[in-house]
């Protein structure tokens, strides 16, 4: 039942203003499009705007770092050098570009970036084609959810249209994005079950439930 939830896209939350770069770049000419369009790296792609790779800030900064970093192993000294010594975006660049499909779901695209640690994925069409960039910031989005479009998508498609529980059986209440159910349902093995799919809703910041207890004969 919880894969069936229906998460937001990555396409409905990537910017496709996309700056973007070839492999032959200039260095000072990255560094420029960092300043004026006021972002922390660029995509690099191919003639056929397929994406190559990553330059950001950091990567620049090779040229100050050098190889004087230090608790780092061979290899990633060798690799700093190689950026230090670097003039343009095919060398300065960290490959394999990590991208997102356009059609996976933010809690996918959350998960990627939480695995790999980076603030931003690449987003891609079908074909491989560089479309948009998704960040942490335009996935945090999804918690910007109004309280009713949560209860909304809760009542109908969690309870009644998951579940199959009577919404007139189970109170729901959400303030901001805290989600309080109270009431009966049709058995107790239901109650983790509904729990873990209202916090799988986008925006849901937390679940608590409360049965209804034999004091309270007329329940919600």
């Amino acid at each position: 039942m919880l894969a069936s939830m229906n998460h937001q896209k990555v396409r409905d939350q990537m910017s496709d203003a996309v700056v973007r770069v070839q492999a032959g770049t200039p260095f000072k000419e990255i560094a420029h499009l960092l300043q004026e369009y006021d972002i922390t790296a660029v995509p690099v792609v191919d003639d056929e705007n397929r994406p190559l790779g990553v330059v950001s800030e950091a990567d620049l900064l090779q040229k100050m770092w050098g190889e004087l970093r230090e608790g780092e192993d061979e290899t990633d000294v060798a690799a700093a050098s190689a950026k230090a010594r670097a003039t343009d975006a095919a060398g300065l660049m960290t490959s394999p570009a990590l991208c997102a499909r356009e059609d996976w779901s933010v809690v996918d695209a959350a998960r990627m970036m939480a695995r790999h640690r980076v603030k931003r994925l690449l987003v891609v069409d079908a074909d491989g084609h560089l479309i948009g960039v998704v960040s942490r910031s335009d996935l945090l989005r999804v918690y910007l959810r109004s309280d009713q479009a949560i209860r909304r998508e809760i009542v109908e498609e969690v309870l009644v249209k998951a579940l199959g529980e009577s919404p007139s059986e189970v109170q729901v209440d959400v303030t901001h994005g805290h989600v309080v159910l109270s009431g009966r349902l049709s058995s107790r093995t239901a109650v983790p079950v509904l729990e873990d799919m209202c916090r799988a809703v986008d925006g849901v910041v937390a679940v608590e439930y409360r049965p209804l207890r034999a004091a309270d004969p007329d329940g919600p």
